[in-house]
């Protein structure tokens, strides 16, 4: 019997609010934001939670000045219907971009995810 069932992942931001929108949106999930903190939650459980940091430095991708320390990857039907999407959304591309079944981002706090075909 496990002791968890599902585990949230937090990432670090300047602004909790604005990069819970940006998931929630991408990935039609529920908001919830309190002052310094902002979960998004999927309907069967499963959160990404985002808490405010002060001097918040974002990762620089690919070097390791600053390491990303993590990254999510976003299965999609479609990079290029996945891509139009997340770049509405507030995302940028990353010009680097080494492989041709995932495509890499950096979300509004600078967080490199990556959207990939199943």
């Amino acid at each position: 019997m496990p002791i968890a069932r599902f585990p949230s992942i937090v990432l670090d931001c300047p602004d909790p609010d604005v990069l819970a929108t940006f998931y929630a949106a991408m990935l039609d999930w529920k908001v919830e934001v309190t002052a310094d903190w902002a979960d998004v939650r999927a309907d069967y459980g499963q959160c990404l939670s985002f808490q405010r940091v002060d001097d918040y430095r974002p990762p620089v991708w690919p070097g390791q000045d600053v390491p990303q320390q993590m990254h999510l990857d976003v299965v999609v039907d479609d990079l290029d219907v996945g891509e139009a999407a997340v770049l509405g959304l507030g995302a940028t591309k990353h010009e680097h971009q080494p492989g041709t079944r995932f495509r890499v981002f950096l979300d509004p706090a600078g967080h490199p995810f990556c959207l990939c075909l199943d």
